[in-house]
């Protein structure tokens, strides 16, 4: 039997895509479609594991022994997504190594989030109701993605997610419902947060080719617009509930589309942070190092002892 023509393994790849079956590390994928799995799944595993910073640096200041536990819960949680992801990363052929090679080297992007400072508890709070709620909506998404590991791997990251906006969430009803001081802390943990957040979902996809390559191989089955109007949509009313601000001005739902108007944010921004030029980029990856170089000799013992 003659050996199928890279446009016949195209043409039976897309077609598998288009019947919802799932693509597995041994099936045939072109290379287009494998490199931008890598790129997606590595960069969502270093920002796994660049994420537990902003908030593991709050563990010793936590008000409470509960909120304290809580929190060293949901930061270990954050390291074993990064090892789920990076797992998933390695079924497409690239090792962990040189993932963290490129992550520590600068090279590797991440989640423009994790380059902002976290001044008060309630960024504590901030991070886990709305930038995890974010990244719950982008990652049930995921959890569709035509590629097979990918999609488990997601089932799994979404499902403990929801105890991070939990957790988020309570910090901050704590709070609006505390104090003067107390709310206000909230409200401007909000205000740095949300554009922040918005950006989270990616450019437009008229500005990105990765995200048409991924919507048409159906790695992700939303474009990074409709995530961002579902995040709007979902989080404006509950920030309202508690009678909080929405820091947009313009912000405003629309009964004839049925969705909250809302300002862009500043894509000049989210270029500039995630090519390593935010706030915090140089002291996050610092402290990456520092804990990749102290951990060293327990790598080494392992690779012994196997």
């Amino acid at each position: 039997m003659a050996e199928m023509s890279e446009a016949a393994r195209l043409t039976d790849f897309e077609a598998r895509i288009d019947r919802g079956e799932k693509i597995e590390p041994g099936d045939w994928m072109p290379d287009a479609y494998r490199q931008n799995l890598i790129r997606m799944i590595s960069q969502h595993a270093h920002s796994e594991i660049v994420g537990q910073l902003p908030e593991g640096k709050w563990i010793p200041y936590a008000p409470g022994f509960r909120r304290k536990l809580t929190l060293i819960a949901k930061v270990q949680d954050e390291a074993g997504h990064g090892q789920l992801l990076y797992a998933a990363a390695e079924s497409l052929g690239k090792t962990r190594e040189a993932m963290m090679d490129e992550l520590l080297s600068g090279k590797a992007k991440y989640a423009n989030v994790f380059n902002y400072p976290t001044p008060h508890w309630a960024d504590v709070g901030v991070i886990g109701w709305l930038v995890d709620t974010a990244a719950v909506i982008n990652q049930t998404m995921l959890a569709q993605s035509s590629y097979g590991p990918y999609g488990r791997a997601m089932r799994r990251i979404c499902y403990e997610e929801s105890f991070h906006i939990k957790q988020g969430y309570d910090a901050v009803l704590a709070m609006a419902r505390g104090t003067a001081a107390q709310r206000l802390a909230a409200q401007e943990a909000i205000d740095r947060w949300w554009y922040p957040t918005l950006m989270m979902s990616g450019p437009p996809d008229s500005m990105s080719t990765h995200s048409r390559l991924a919507l048409r191989w159906r790695i992700k089955t939303k474009s990074n617009e409709q995530v961002r109007q579902e995040f709007v949509d979902h989080i404006v009313p509950q920030i309202r509930a508690l009678g909080l601000t929405v820091p947009d001005a313009d912000c405003a739902f629309d009964a004839a589309t049925g969705h909250h108007r809302y300002t862009q944010p500043d894509w000049e921004e989210l270029k500039r942070v995630v090519s390593g030029h935010g706030p915090c980029n140089q002291e996050r990856l610092a402290v990456r190092r520092k804990a990749h170089e102290e951990g060293r000799w327990v790598r080494e013992a392992l690779q012994v002892a196997s």
